[in-house]
């Protein structure tokens, strides 16, 4: 067989949405060279929004845990991310109101900790509410907590914000050295802050690999079955014997965990932090970015997650184009997100890439097809 009829093969493998991710993900980086090579787009900037792509990924994996497994209608997702940024800003930042300026690891486990421990909390009064009465539920809390990190200065700064965030690797950017390439048609200078850019990329796109990979393996085990059950039929998950509420916790605090972890990257990335960060609308990104991708399943969540930003910061890109000159476009990306959920619902309504293949592991759908 040639490698043209392999990847012939391997094309006519894919389902109609996977092939349409494909176009989509084709696209995107086609767009991004584009900027990067007219010099619309700086390499610094570029890892700023890779990141920030991969922080949305996240919190779209935490949610869909939450919703795609277990069915809760969580609309605190931006609480959680500000308990993770909080967390991690106050025990590392020099000027945040009490400095003890830990090293960003220990803020990161802190996060978690901090994390698990509201989502128990909140979890165990509202879990056994019905899907509408959680929903308003968890959009008071994130009310509270946006309310509480403005107004209890002595802990939070308040509106003043916590700036000078170090990097999530703080010390290893400063140990390798600067230098500068010239390739010929370029020439790429590898400054700090190039460094510690490139570094913390590196941090979250790893992170969000382990995460996906963490969650495939639940997702195929017998808990990942017993939540979809419950999503499914909770009823019929009592009658063989399930403890629903012991399970919809666990997804609950897992969730919330991936969220907190969110948090702690988005403020090594920005390095500043304020309330005006854990604005309820950043929660209805995340459930667009499920809902594009298609609940239940990761790799959706995955394509979600990077739809929504590249709609969201494309848009600032757009208005440099001299096709377009003149024609503000960026407040339009509420419209164009909107518009695309409409589309998506309409023709698309199990999401871009539903769970298809993804409830058992490769092998034994080999073993099937045999």
């Amino acid at each position: 067989m040639s490698v043209v009829d392999a990847v012939r093969g391997h094309v006519d493998s894919y389902s109609q949405g996977e092939r349409f991710a494909a176009v989509l993900v084709i696209g995107f980086v086609s767009a991004v060279a584009l900027a990067l090579v007219s010099g619309q787009l700086s390499g610094g900037y570029l890892l700023f929004l890779l990141g920030l792509a991969g922080m949305y990924v996240l919190l779209s994996l935490g949610l869909n845990v939450q919703w795609g497994y277990a069915g809760l209608v969580n609309f605190s997702v931006v609480a959680f991310w500000g308990i993770g940024a909080y967390s991690a800003a106050l025990v590392t930042a020099p000027s945040a109101p009490i400095p003890l300026e830990l090293h960003p690891i220990v803020g990161l486990l802190v996060a978690i900790v901090a994390s698990a421990v509201v989502a128990l909390l909140i979890a165990v009064p509202t879990l056994r509410l019905r899907g509408d009465y959680l929903a308003i539920a968890t959009l008071g809390f994130a009310e509270v907590i946006r309310l509480v990190m403005l107004n209890e200065r002595w802990l939070t700064a308040g509106g003043l914000g916590i700036a000078g965030i170090p990097p999530i690797l703080r010390g290893v950017g400063e140990a390798i050295p600067q230098v500068r390439l010239n390739l010929g048609i370029a020439q790429i200078e590898l400054t700090r802050g190039l460094t510690n850019s490139l570094l913390e990329f590196l941090a979250v796109t790893t992170l969000v690999l382990l995460v996906f990979l963490l969650l495939r393996r639940i997702q195929c085990s017998p808990w990942g079955r017993v939540l979809r059950t419950i999503r499914a039929d909770e009823d019929l998950a009592r009658a063989l014997g399930k403890d629903t509420f012991r399970f919809k916790l666990q997804a609950f605090v897992l969730g919330s965990v991936i969220m907190a972890i969110a948090g702690v990257f988005y403020v090594h990335f920005n390095r500043y932090l304020d309330p005006s960060d854990l604005m309820a609308i950043e929660t209805f990104y995340v459930w667009i970015a499920v809902i594009l991708g298609g609940s239940g399943s990761n790799r959706g969540a995955i394509l979600g997650g990077l739809s929504v930003i590249a709609i969201l910061e494309g848009t600032r890109l757009v208005n440099a184009l001299p096709l377009l000159a003149g024609v503000d476009i960026a407040p339009l990306r509420l419209f164009l997100i909107g518009l695309l959920v409409i589309l998506v619902v309409r023709y698309k309504p199990d999401g871009l890439l539903p769970p298809q293949h993804e409830h058992i592991w490769p092998e034994a759908a080999r073993e099937a097809d045999r």
